[in-house]
């Protein structure tokens, strides 16, 4: 048997190659349960852990998290990646249920706002990062946000087209309505006496549809 790190045992095999394949192999997987052990310790201690609960709830010490994880930020991307993750999982399929432009756009809504609201330290842990001690060098945030812009574009260009509209607003419009979904979850999440989600949903759904109906009329066909 081989031991591993944090003690440990993988049985070793034949060759060099082999070796090293199941050494990445386990620090992957060994990653991967890191990870799901810090999304608990945020559940559970809230979106301000730190690194000695996070080591707890795996059962482990810091010291291990940091043969694992660069340094801090290194695990809260992992975390974040994660997170994102399961938002675009649940977002493709939110879509690829809906039958028409209106019900996709509740979709995308309805997917940010459930989960934000299923674990509101999470997203708190992701977003605003009190984790971290200093800027980020990329943010994720970003980068899910701009993920789920393009796919509420792509469902807005969908219904100018049904009316034969031009579709040249649709992506700045789509990024604008993704800043307002977020801003407005980020504030319903910290309201005390906050309305259902489902209420905050189709809110959200009668601002962005009504608006979009009123700035994309479809033009004259020549």
């Amino acid at each position: 048997m081989e031991v591993i790190e944090d003690g440990t045992a993988v049985a070793a095999v034949a060759t060099g190659d082999g070796r090293r394949t199941r050494w990445a192999e386990h620090r992957r997987r060994r990653r991967e349960e890191l990870v799901t052990a810090a999304l608990r310790a945020i559940t559970a201690k809230g979106a301000g852990v730190g690194m000695d609960e996070v080591a707890a709830a795996a059962g482990t010490s810091k010291t291990v998290l940091y043969r694992h994880f660069a340094d801090k930020e290194d695990l809260y991307l992992a975390v974040a990646e994660r997170v994102n993750a399961r938002i675009l999982r649940e977002l493709a399929q939110a879509v690829d249920s809906a039958s028409d432009p209106r019900s996709g756009l509740v979709a995308i809504i309805g997917a940010y706002v459930r989960l934000v609201e299923a674990d509101p330290e999470v997203y708190r842990f992701v977003v605003s990062h009190p984790f971290l001690e200093r800027p980020l060098t990329t943010d994720p945030v970003q980068r899910i946000s701009g993920t789920i812009a393009a796919e509420t574009a792509r469902t807005i260009t969908a219904h100018l087209r049904v009316g034969g509209a031009r579709g040249a607003s649709a992506d700045v419009l789509a990024h604008g309505i993704i800043a307002m979904i977020r801003t407005a979850a980020d504030r319903w999440i910290s309201t005390p006496d906050r309305v259902s989600a489902d209420t905050l949903v189709s809110d959200l759904t009668q601002l962005a549809w009504g608006g979009l109906q009123a700035v994309l009329t479809p033009e004259e066909v020549q």
